[in-house]
């Protein structure tokens, strides 16, 4: 016969009502460990139990048993410590809940008291079934979220406490990729600038720059960062790689766009080679940054029209010819496609934005709300791509990380068409080798 406790394993339990003698309701235990895996496991709550802890003075452990709350469990010298993430009732008489837990870390045990103290996370040694679970405590919880002697930013206080301070520690949070989500009202927004203000104050020599697509950072960071939008961007065009290119000149679908495109990529390598830095390449491409001239590559589309027999074939051409003087003439675009910008430098522009040196203001706000839609995505997709290619290019030189933060990244990457566009594509590839390159 086995002797793993089941659902009705709490059904001869005695109800805690006043806790054992000299034993205070939270020391006593409310549970056991009925299942391990690696990743989470499960536990038998006893529900009677549980409910007389909803009166403890403290918050921590009236809050036992639900949704979020932590748990602990006792192997060897050791406190684990559990989340709980799901409950359901197990037994058809009502006296056991069956709970989903995450272990969040460890901690020792006081010989002498009991109590957790060194909480480190990860677990070194899982608990058995039939090991028993206790109800967490305030002073537990001071141990768990205690702030080591790193650099952090406080956001708030650990629920359902007031005086335990929820820290982020700023090293470990940026070496690698995070999120901030929550439904609209909830402070995402906010708790943003906190953080980014932390860092700028940790770091004032360091790199950040910010997406802002709706105008909402500018007066937060007007003291401590430079500010950016569509009238002092400056972004020259041609930085643009030839993927970029045809989401902006392009505006046919289906096998006519693919014609279109070849037509583009002959005419835009020509321009390129007409200019002195493509004359001295000797295998120019057609996505090399190269400066050039956007009428060269109108009177090139022109000449190559020129060379067609039959008028029905210039169409591609009068398309492209037509859609680059509509950008050219419209003053919407002139932060990117001005004439003046082909005199202008990629290391010039990257100094720029990516603050080197940042002078005390290490934070760039790209305030994207005036661009246009349609060549938003294209922007936020140069300004991806240039933070990208300059970790991989500087390898070998002085270590600068940079923190690229996109606010309301689902304005420019709608939800499953993240490979269908030159920002999606960028932004996927940076979250799976971008943390390799800083």
């Amino acid at each position: 016969m086995s002797d793993m406790p089941g659902p009705g394993a709490f059904l001869r339990a005695a109800p805690l009502t006043g806790g054992f003698e000299g034993v205070s309701v939270a020391a006593a235990p409310v549970g056991v460990v009925f299942a391990i895996a690696g990743s989470s496991s499960r536990i038998l709550l006893d529900r009677a139990a549980i409910a007389v802890l909803h009166d403890d003075a403290d918050p921590v452990v009236a809050a036992a048993g639900q949704v979020g709350s932590q748990m602990k469990m006792r192997v060897g010298a050791t406190w684990l410590v559990a989340n709980i993430r799901a409950l359901k009732l197990e037994d058809a008489a009502g006296t056991c809940i069956a709970a989903e837990i995450d272990y969040l870390g460890e901690g020792d045990e006081d010989k002498l008291t009991g109590k957790l103290h060194g909480f480190r996370r990860g677990v070194t040694r899982y608990p058995m079934p039939g090991c028993e679970v206790f109800p967490i405590t305030t002073a537990d919880l001071q141990q768990v979220y205690a702030a080591e002697d790193r650099a952090n930013i406080t956001v708030g206080t650990v629920y359902p406490t007031s005086n335990i301070r929820a820290a982020l520690y700023v090293d470990a949070m940026l070496g690698k990729h995070f999120a901030l989500v929550g439904s609209t009202g909830t402070g995402k927004s906010t708790s943003a600038a906190l953080i980014l203000h932390r860092i700028c104050e940790l770091a004032p020599q360091g790199h950040i720059v910010m997406i802002d697509p709706h105008g909402e950072y500018a007066a937060a960071f007007r003291s401590n960062g430079a500010i950016y939008d569509v009238s002092n961007l400056q972004m020259p065009y041609w930085l643009m790689n030839f993927e970029e290119h045809c989401e902006v000149f392009l505006t046919s679908s289906g096998s006519a766009r693919q014609f279109d495109a070849d037509i583009l990529a002959k005419c835009l390598l020509a321009a390129k080679a007409k200019s002195r830095l493509g004359q001295e390449i000797a295998k120019l491409t057609v996505d090399a940054p190269i400066p050039y001239m956007l009428s060269d590559l109108t009177t090139i589309i022109s000449a190559e029209m020129g060379k067609m027999d039959r008028a029905g074939d210039t169409a591609p051409y009068l398309r492209l010819k037509s859609k680059i003087d509509e950008i050219k003439a419209d003053p919407r675009y002139g932060f990117m496609f001005s004439g003046m910008l082909v005199a202008d430098t990629m290391a010039s522009f990257l100094a720029r934005i990516f603050r080197l040196p940042g002078d005390g203001k290490p934070i760039s706000i790209i305030d994207v709300s005036g661009v246009p839609s349609d060549i938003t995505s294209v922007v936020v997709a140069v300004l991806a791509r240039m933070t990208f290619d300059f970790a991989i290019w500087s390898r070998n030189e002085p270590q600068r990380p940079i923190l690229l933060v996109c606010e309301e990244a689902h304005r420019y990457i709608p939800a499953g068409q993240e490979a269908n566009s030159s920002v999606g594509r960028i932004l996927g590839r940076i979250a799976k080798e971008g943390r390799k390159y800083g």
